[in-house]
């Protein structure tokens, strides 16, 4: 199955960028011609001492100088390896193979997913429109309750109630997410780049130049290919895959057979001692090449969704990790033997025959890993915007089998000239393999701090493994990050630029987000005030079905007490629609919609809550979305006819405590809506006068689709037929409204900071957060509303 190959690629393709890397240290290196009478054996002695390039800048301006594993003989090249190797083991398999994949929401991944996850179990959300009813999805579901440890419920009680925590968690997850975006650009910069660089060993004598140039041509290939998904073209990159895996592991093998097999020393740590304390300070600042072995780990969960959990821990242990550990085993058995030719030790130690093949297959590696970070970057955008943390953008679902493959064009070509822009200005993956290892830390230690939450607050496992957990994980990359942050100076700032850009815009449209919902609760429309201005507003209620599409889960919203002043004529039924984004992957269609009244029957005015999930695809078109609409509501009409009540019916409506009193208030307000005109100026009636008026109302009705009064002749018919015939002449009603015709009624407000108002919030609000809100996508788009021209008149 092809779509699941990118979960382990990153790992694999990148390791490239490292194996490259062993190359001759010990005096600067120049890219210029030696001088005449240089002489290759004065080449070779420089070159005694051997080293593993790690990100730096040189001493000229236009040039690099490289910062190294301090190899000196066997015995560094055994450290290094082992580092190399411990490295492997301890972040991809232990941390994440065994256990941050089975820290995934009903089989998403990713940082997004993780607060997801906590959302769930805890209110952490600073968006206040959390409802009990939302605990009743069947996906909502809580695996393990927190109840059952007083450990866990003080966590969750301190999480809710603490509202720094809750800016904190979402400062780190919006940090997190800007780092993954950030590694969405290096990555395909790094791995191409590094792939390309083989041409140096098959062809003598080309230029670094022309290695960027091929580079730039790929990369703009790859993000054209994009919009065809992971299902359109995963056929041919499965068995790519792996054939790239075993070319490894056999290449690796035969050097291993070859050269050296000491190599296999390195497995035991004590290397790892011997080797920082003969180099300590230069070992250390080492860390960051030895960085570039882990390349992807993160994709690997970001792109779960693709496959099982176990499926891809099956993959990983059995077909990418051996192969890994077989690649790197056979290049220092090469290097051993061969340490002149440590520029390129990867495409060196590939047997003549094989290199044309292994090369190909190595770019075709490259290209696949650059697009499994690509898609995870996709992922994680679309999670955010559905959690109310990036501003909306156009997404396509390149799959209608699997809801995760998606395609964002504008983030698309954004990120094709942000990696285009990387390449021109490093134009080498020693200058960006350093940047890379900043953001790709970033992303690591963020998703060591939601697991740990994860393990107290939802797992509920012994402190003991927890706190074991943490200090592995954080401690060691920690250490990492203390190494790649020294050299943030040679050129990584400019990835911190921009990861701090997209953290912005992503804080400050949450926050706007948060402000205006506030604000629209606070200017939710008074029932006192409607009642009052009934008899003046000289409105009239025509046939049809009015949507009036708003964010409030509770109260009227202000923009309809704007419709009723200025509209000549509102329709005879009224629905009050909110698109809800629950923190679950998917929301089952028998579950979609939450319905209630606003107010008695006569009304015919409703609320419904259209809830989705992260990952749910909002592909059906107005049509459709109004027939599963009514359809709904008949069944809520039913369940609530048989319950007769509709405070009892919970997996329908919400509870006691989400009523209004404004609701309570417009329930005394007159409005009996028959198929005709109904003035708004009726005045109010008492209940033995409407029970009066409703019967006359039916009497008189001939038959036409509107269907009458909701009381019927209680007095004449026994009390259970007169329930079946109002059950009846509203369902009917409905069904008339329906006919006449659908109208979206949709407001557009603006938020602006106070005048009192601090100048940074003025600045935030009135100027960054709307232009934000100007040139994301619309919400006439955003909600699947039709156009005008295709919306049907009432």
């Amino acid at each position: 199955m092809a779509e699941g190959t990118p979960s382990g690629t990153g790992i694999l393709v990148k390791m490239d960028s490292t194996e490259s890397r062993w190359i001759s240290g010990g005096a600067e290196v120049v890219d210029s011609e030696p001088e005449d009478g240089e002489s290759l054996q004065s080449e070779e002695e420089d070159a005694v001492e051997q080293r593993l390039i790690r990100t730096g800048r040189r001493s000229t301006p236009s040039t690099w100088r490289p910062s190294t594993f301090p190899i000196r003989g066997d015995e560094d090249i055994l450290g290094a390896l082992s580092l190399v190797l411990y490295t492997l083991i301890l972040i991809p398999l232990v941390k994440y193979v065994l256990v941050v994949l089975w820290a995934n929401d009903d089989g998403e991944g990713g940082t997004f997913a993780l607060y997801s996850l906590i959302c769930r179990h805890a209110k952490v959300s600073l968006l206040p429109n959390q409802q009990p009813s939302d605990a009743r999805i069947s996906s909502f579901r809580l695996k393990v309750p927190s109840a059952e440890l007083e450990r866990s419920l003080k966590i969750k009680e301190r999480l809710e109630s603490s509202l720094v925590l809750k800016k904190l968690l979402l400062v780190l997850v919006l940090f997190g997410t800007s780092m993954v975006i950030a590694v969405g650009v290096v990555t395909p910069a790094m791995s191409v780049l590094s792939a390309v660089n083989g041409l140096k060993v098959g062809i003598s004598g080309i230029q670094q130049e022309t290695v960027v140039m091929i580079s730039v041509a790929f990369l703009v290939i790859l993000f054209s290919i994009q919009r065809f998904g992971t299902s359109k073209v995963g056929l041919a990159l499965g068995p790519a895959l792996f054939v790239w895996f075993c070319s490894l592991g056999i290449v690796g093998i035969y050097n291993l057979l070859k050269y050296e097999t000491r190599v296999l020393e390195a497995f035991n740590p004590i290397h790892i001692f011997y080797f920082f304390r003969r180099n300590s300070l230069q070992a250390w600042m080492s860390l960051g090449g030895c960085l570039l072995c882990v390349t992807g780990s993160e994709a690997m969960f970001a792109d779960l969704c693709y496959f099982s959990v176990k499926s891809v821990q099956l993959t990983f242990i059995f077909l990418v990790l051996p192969s890994l550990l077989l690649g790197y085993l056979g290049q220092a058995a090469f290097l051993m033997a061969n340490q002149s030719q440590a520029e390129q030790v990867f495409f060196s130690s590939i047997p003549s025959g094989a290199f044309w093949p292994v090369f190909i297959i190595a770019n075709v590696a490259a290209l696949i890993a650059s697009r499994a970070m690509t898609t995870a970057t996709f992922s994680c955008i679309k999670q955010s915007t559905a959690l109310g943390c990036f501003p909306r953008l156009k997404i396509i679902h390149t799959s209608r089998k699997f809801m995760g493959q998606i395609y964002i064009p504008v983030m698309n070509w954004f990120l094709l000239v942000i990696c285009l822009a990387f390449v021109a200005m490093f134009g080498s993956i020693n200058e960006i393999g350093n940047a890379y290892g900043i953001a790709e830390l970033g992303v690591m230690m963020v998703t060591t701090v939601l697991v740990t939450i994860i393990m107290l607050l939802i797992w509920q496992i012994n402190i003991v493994v927890v706190l074991s957990f943490l200090t592995i994980s954080l401690g060691l990359e920690l250490l990492f990050f203390s190494s790649v942050l020294g050299n943030v100076g040679d050129g990584s700032w400019v990835l911190l630029v921009f990861a701090a850009v997209l953290f912005m815009i992503m804080y400050v449209w949450n926050y706007g987000s948060k402000l205006k919902y506030e604000t629209e609760v606070r200017q939710k429309l008074s029932m006192d005030l409607l009642v009052k201005l009934g008899p003046n507003l000289g409105t009239v209620r025509g046939p049809g079905i009015g949507l009036v599409y708003n964010e409030l889960v509770r109260g009227v919203p202000a923009i309809f007490g704007h419709f009723l002043t200025t509209l000549p004529a509102i329709h005879s039924m009224i629905i009050f629609v909110c698109i809800k984004y629950v923190p679950v992957p998917a929301v089952p269609q028998n579950e979609r919609f939450l319905f209630r009244r606003v107010c008695s029957k006569s009304y015919h005015m409703f609320r419904c809550i259209a809830r989705y999930g992260y990952k749910d695809v909002r592909k059906e078109n107005h049509q459709t979305f109004e027939q599963l609409l009514i359809e709904s509501l008949e069944k809520f009409i039913r369940r609530e006819a048989q319950e007769r009540s509709l405070e009892s019916d919970e997996d329908a409506t919400d509870s006691d405590e989400e009523r209004d009193d404004d609701e309570e208030t417009f329930s005394r307000l007159m409005i009996s809506p028959n198929g005709g005109v109904y003035s708004l100026q009726a005045p109010l009636l008492s209940d033995d006068r409407l029970s009066a008026a409703a019967g006359e109302a039916e009497c008189s009705s001939s038959g036409g689709g509107g269907g009458g009064g909701d009381v019927g002749a209680a007095a004449v018919v026994p009390v259970e037929a007169a329930a079946r015939q109002s059950l009846e002449r509203e369902l009917s009603f409905i069904r008339g409204a329906k006919e006449s015709g659908v109208v979206y009624l949709l407001g557009h407000g603006d938020i602006r900071a106070r005048k009192d108002s601090w100048f940074l919030k003025k600045l935030v609000i009135n100027y960054f957060y709307a232009f934000l809100r100007k040139n994301c996508r619309r919400g006439i788009a955003t909600l699947s509303v039709p156009t005008p021209t295709s919306c049907r008149s009432a």
